[in-house]
């Protein structure tokens, strides 16, 4: 892969135009998710790509204002003993979409492909018998007609870099930087290597890779709900109409006294601006 422009040098599209954009496709979203629950759909979206690519960044905004009842987000740690003896998809397939249901995979079963086979996790003969079985299952879910969107968030040399560092000086990201992700650097071209076999068994008719350029993380946040927006087949629904009714005056209750209950201190009461 090329090296990239330093980082500095990314042209970022404006804040107020990605606060305008992303406010109109987030109210999308809600009414996508409405036709979801309505017909039944199955829907199960995979985020992969290398570290720090800003996946997470995008599933955060992807379900900011989703029915969380309706929409989940399977981000799973490292297989337990019991499921490293398990078939190899059983911990996915079973966390995928029921009716009505959308699933954001933050990282998925494509672990095998990339981290699992660069760093060694795995045996050649566990890698290359999952990448003969990747397009058998994920023709029987379109198949039985679960809506599979696959996306590879691309991320440049530098800009990772750039990114681990400010995780590194930031205390509330500081666990987002683990040492697998530190030794991605010293080894880029292995996972660019695992990535172009993993998309050359992978890419299919019935299940595509679509890439995000994601050094503008702002621009990879629009473009990916833009494009998941347009492979889910939904029409339009507007929100059922909700009359509020008029609140009746207060008959026969009193309130406690409220020296009898138990309330939190009032911190916020003394900020101050600094």
């Amino acid at each position: 892969m090329s090296k990239s422009k330093k980082a500095g040098a990314v042209k970022r599209v404006s804040k107020p135009l990605y606060e305008q954009e992303l406010e109109r496709l987030q109210a999308e979203l809600v009414g996508m998710q409405q036709w979801v629950i309505e017909t039944g759909a199955r829907v199960l979206v995979i985020f992969e790509g290398r570290d720090a690519a800003g996946k997470g960044g995008a599933i955060k905004r992807i379900v900011q204002y989703l029915n969380p009842r309706s929409a989940r987000v399977v981000a799973l740690p490292a297989p337990s003993e019991r499921e490293q003896k398990q078939w190899y998809f059983q911990r996915y397939i079973e966390r995928l979409p029921t009716a009505g249901e959308i699933v954001l995979m933050d990282r998925s079963w494509y672990n095998r492909g990339g981290v699992e086979r660069v760093m060694g996790y795995c045996t050649d003969e566990q890698y290359h018998r999952f990448l003969e079985q990747v397009p058998q299952v994920e023709r029987m879910l379109v198949d039985d007609g679960i809506i599979l969107v696959k996306f590879w968030f691309s991320v440049s040399d530098t800009v990772q870099e750039e990114r681990f560092r400010s995780r590194l000086e930031d205390p509330m990201r500081r666990w987002k930087l683990s040492d697998t992700d530190l030794f991605s650097i010293t080894r880029w071209e292995d996972y660019s290597r695992a990535k172009d076999a993993m998309f050359a068994a992978t890419d299919l008719s019935y299940a595509p890779w679509w890439t995000i350029e994601s050094d503008d993380k702002r621009a990879s946040r629009i473009n990916s709900i833009k494009h998941l927006l347009t492979e889910i087949p939904y029409e339009h629904r507007e929100p059922e109409k909700v009359t509020i009714p008029d609140r009746p005056q207060a008959t026969e209750y009193e309130r406690p006294p409220q020296d009898q209950a138990n309330f939190v201190k009032n911190h916020a009461k003394k900020l101050k601006k600094k």
